[in-house]
């Protein structure tokens, strides 16, 4: 199975090349179901003629399951349906099996892909089509109702809040948490002439490109999967962009990659490069499942990030970054950040402390007031 993706040109030692996902074996493809999308991704016989002569929700979803083995799966995942999201459940669905042998067998684990509104409504940023959730709502209802087992997010992507009767014990190792300058020109933001424009739907990378680079330009409404932003890049629609160095990797996507940020030119989003994985609360056995996947360590930074975040009422309208990692001693340190959108102001502040959640939380949340009362109201301009 193959993503779809854009064939890109090189220039500047900056290779924009077609990319396939990560391989699949020939089980996945009877395992894969699909809630509010067509399936071009997906390339068999019974399924081309599926689609050739369907396109209703319930053909798709009936068509999908004439290539699933007939047995019930004992784990059936929940995922958007973009290259990465897809990533992110068959790294799951593949940690999963190499801990718990009954659920190699075919047709063990299922992945429902599920479409959210943030992949329906493509022409407006994130911002003015309600910020947060827009990624998770419609998987977390799927969750709620029992129509899956398991929901995989990208983290930054969650709100501070979960729904009820859901939760969420489990964050994978963490990749990489910095940005990636792409640009077919120039090696990094600072090489770009005055007047250039970089795509970012993020108003945390907009605020803080500004700041430091207010020569630049940012078009704000720059959104799509990782194909689709490069594809508008080799076509011209702006002279650079931003990406998540973790999703390029977890894409074999790196070679796309001219040069990367520093945490000090870039922070990054809250729990950026991290997988967060959610079930019931009343699901003992996929807790027990999670738990053997959860990576502390991710866990306890995520948290301290969340907690700065839900101190400041983030929304994608504010621009704000903050990491948290533990240092060389074994502490913990935490760099946050809040910016007016133009990026003409920008306030920083950082901790450390014991590297335990109790403490991580509270560091999180001194440092977001703190934050809050440097900024005074009417700093976001909201």
């Amino acid at each position: 199975m193959e993503f779809a993706s854009s064939s890109l040109c090189q220039a500047h030692k900056v290779a924009l090349t077609r990319q396939p996902s990560p391989p699949v074996n020939s089980c996945s493809l009877g395992s894969v179901s699909v809630i509010g999308f067509s399936l071009p991704q997906i390339s068999s016989p019974s399924l081309a003629k599926c689609r050739r002569e369907q396109s209703s929700f319930s053909s798709v979803r009936a068509c999908v399951a004439v290539e699933q083995k007939t047995r019930t799966a004992i784990i059936r995942i929940g995922t958007r349906g973009s290259p990465l999201a897809l990533a992110q459940a068959y790294e799951t669905r593949a940690k999963l099996q190499a801990k718990h042998p009954e659920l190699t067998e075919d047709g063990a684990i299922h992945i429902d892909i599920i479409k959210t509104t943030g992949d329906k409504i493509l022409s407006q940023p994130l911002a003015d089509i309600g910020g947060k959730g827009l990624f998770t709502k419609e998987i977390d209802e799927a969750l709620i109702n029992g129509h899956i087992d398991i929901a995989v997010h990208s983290m930054k992507d969650v709100p501070t809040y979960l729904p009820e009767k859901t939760v969420l014990p489990c964050n994978l190792v963490r990749e990489d948490v910095r940005d990636a300058f792409i640009c077919l020109t120039a090696a990094s933001l600072a090489e770009l002439p005055a007047g250039s424009v970089v795509g970012t739907a993020s108003l945390r990378r907009k605020s803080q490109i500004l700041h430091k680079y207010p020569s630049l330009s940012v078009e704000e409404n720059f959104r799509g999967n990782v194909q689709t932003r490069l594809s508008k890049l080799q076509g011209g629609k702006v002279h650079a962009t931003l990406l998540a160095l973790a999703g390029l990797k977890r894409l074999s996507m790196t070679e796309n990659v001219a040069s990367i940020l520093s945490l000090d030119e870039m922070l990054p989003a809250v729990a950026q490069g991290a997988i967060g994985i959610a079930c019931r609360t009343d699901d003992d056995k996929m807790a027990s499942y999670l738990a053997s996947l959860n990576h502390e360590e991710t866990r306890l930074a995520v948290a301290c990030e969340r907690a700065f975040l839900e101190t400041l009422d983030g929304s994608c309208r504010t621009p704000i970054a903050g990491y948290a990692a533990k240092d060389e001693e074994g502490n913990c340190y935490f760099r946050g950040l809040v910016a007016s959108p133009d990026g003409t102001k920008v306030l920083e502040t950082s901790r450390k402390g014991p590297y335990v959640f109790e403490d991580m939380v509270k560091m999180g949340k001194d440092a977001g007031q703190e934050l809050l009362s440097r900024a005074g109201p009417g700093f976001f301009g909201n």
